[in-house]
């Protein structure tokens, strides 16, 4: 992968997700087609992406209760005045998943519970789960103006800055990251 020192791509994620991801709790997001994506289906843009954290849809019933407990919900449209950059991940696999019981087994895994997985399959259930592997870095943090465009049920966003990646620090090391992702390739080829 060459490296670039700056970018502006960022993919939306609630705030919960993005907190574990740089926490190394997780290194796994699950996405079905947004709404507003191209065709109606995901597709990975970029593979170098800003974590972009997001608040208003964050549902503690849909998380596991240890990620549930830090979740205040907020009203509907609410958004932070700034937001907060934090983190950039390499996305370096994408995994299409269809299979409920390998949709299962990967629930060790992730943050999400029962309930979020059988919403998931259930919506637009001819298409598969895209489970996208994600290598964390940890950056200086920057906090940016919020703008109306970054708003709306869409995954990818182009911010008006540009983000600088310098100095990044991978929150799992090589070792680890190889292992985590060799262990859920592993979880679902066994189903």
């Amino acid at each position: 992968m060459h490296m670039q020192l700056n970018t502006s791509h960022a993919i939306k994620e609630w705030a919960v997700a993005v907190e574990a991801l740089e926490q190394a709790k997780t290194i796994m997001l699950l996405r079905k087609g947004g709404i507003h994506e191209q065709g109606g289906r995901f597709r990975v843009a970029y593979d170098q992406v800003l974590l972009y954290p997001t608040y208003e849809h964050q549902q503690p019933a849909l998380l596991k209760p240890k990620y549930a407990d830090v979740v205040t919900p907020v009203a509907s449209g609410w958004h932070p005045e700034t937001v907060r950059i934090g983190s950039w991940a390499e996305i370096t696999e994408i995994l299409l998943v269809s299979d409920p019981s390998a949709v299962a087994a990967l629930l060790p895994f992730h943050i999400w519970n029962e309930k979020f997985i059988s919403d998931r399959l259930k919506w637009k259930s001819r298409q598969p789960l895209y489970v996208l592997l994600l290598r964390t870095y940890k950056t200086q943090v920057q906090l940016i103006p919020y703008r109306a465009e970054y708003g709306g049920c869409k995954s990818w966003i182009e911010l008006a800055e540009t983000i600088s990646l310098e100095n990044s620090q991978p929150v799992l090391s090589d070792a680890a990251y190889s292992q985590m992702v060799a262990e859920i390739r592993q979880t679902i080829s066994n189903v």
